[in-house]
């Protein structure tokens, strides 16, 4: 199907209150096929303009287009996403990011800069938005919209706005080559681990929830290198804040660090062949999957409390994301022996103010594999 997006935003004062708008229409018939029209706070005229981009470009996905058409009075944004100009202020960055990641979706993209005389209908729908009138009309190719995925609650009876968390594995670095022990040793990213965690932030930076016009989700990390490496390249690609925590920090495997699996089966038979299946065997020097995810719990705990109803992306390493699923599964240490995270791997949980918590995905590795 080939449509067209008309798209327009708007900002009372510059920053001021601003809203959205952008129109559907069949490329053919010119029929209206979808429209949007969102309130957007306090901002400037060129977000506003992205974020109604940003509107047209996830109807047109909803409706299932291949092609679509983009026209827009906003020559800014029509010769940035053409490539023509440089994106070159901070805050319109991740916006960018988000639509280029959207625009990928489809089969072509074409970008037309119209007069203010011909975008009408969606100015209309940004200056509805403005004063306070959300719109939005149009069929979904899906049983249930965009927001109503993000929330399961209708099925399993969860109370209040979850605290959700995009959790991000590390990328390759030359210990992971090796399959060797890596816990607290502080070693970088190779080059393929680079650019998996690049393709995870772009990625990340188009996901729902992250990049909003209430401002774009936080970024937590461990603070060993290969960590920070990785969340630094969400950073970059999202705009957000980067903080560090060391209740997400990896287990430290004592004696075993640096060794393989067999290396360390061979030095410590007994003990390893136990460790391997009890979480709370302590490797000689190092400490206990059991102290692990006590670790995190607090962590979690810590998180939930200071980001309550948000979503938050987490980038740590295997053991501390297996404990965050773990407690959204409600499930015992098993799943410390029964489940395998990639690098460069996301996961999703969510937690709730009842207590309650959905997995929402485990182990994507879509991005870059």
């Amino acid at each position: 199907m080939r449509v067209v997006v008309e798209a327009d935003g708007g900002s009372r004062g510059n920053p001021g209150p601003a809203g959205c708008g952008a129109v559907v229409l069949d490329a053919d018939t010119r029929a209206v096929l979808a429209e949007r029209a969102i309130g957007l706070g306090e901002t400037t005229n060129n977000v506003a303009e992205y974020q109604g981009l940003i509107a047209g470009l996830r109807a047109a996905g909803e409706l299932g287009a291949a092609q679509v058409s983009v026209r827009m009075d906003s020559k800014l944004v029509i010769e940035q996403m053409a490539g023509r100009w440089k994106v070159k202020h901070a805050n319109l960055q991740p916006l960018h990011a988000v639509a280029r990641e959207l625009a990928a979706d489809f089969e072509r993209v074409d970008y037309e800069w119209i007069p203010r005389a011909e975008n009408s209908a969606a100015d209309k729908l940004a200056n509805d938005a403005m004063d306070g009138n959300t719109v939005e009309t149009g069929q979904v190719t899906e049983t249930e919209s965009a927001s109503a995925r993000t929330r399961p609650s209708g099925w399993q009876n969860l109370q209040g706005a979850p605290t959700k968390m995009l959790l991000l594995r590390h990328g390759q670095t030359a210990m992971s080559v090796d399959k060797r022990y890596s816990g607290r040793g502080d070693v970088e990213l190779t080059e393929l681990g680079e650019r998996q965690v690049r393709a995870a932030a772009k990625r990340l930076a188009a996901m729902d929830g992250v990049v909003t016009p209430d401002g774009t989700a936080p970024i937590i990390a461990s603070p060993l290198t290969r960590t920070r490496q990785s969340a630094q390249a969400v950073a970059d690609a999202t705009g957000g804040e980067l903080e560090l925590h060391d209740g997400l920090i990896e287990t430290d495997f004592g004696e075993w660090e640096g060794l393989t699996f067999l290396e360390a089966a061979d030095a410590y038979p007994d003990l390893h062949r136990k460790w391997i299946g009890d979480p709370a065997v302590v490797p000689p020097g190092g400490e206990s999957l059991a102290a692990v995810h006590q670790r995190v719990t607090t962590a979690r705990d810590d998180l939930v409390e200071r980001y309550a109803g948000k979503t938050i992306i987490v980038v740590s390493h295997v053991t501390p994301i297996k404990s965050l699923l773990r407690m959204g599964l409600d499930v015992g240490p098993e799943v410390f022996y029964r489940l395998h995270l990639d690098l460069a791997s996301l996961s999703i949980v969510e937690f709730y103010p009842d207590g309650n918590a959905s997995v929402r995905l485990v182990n994507d590795i879509s991005h870059w594999a």
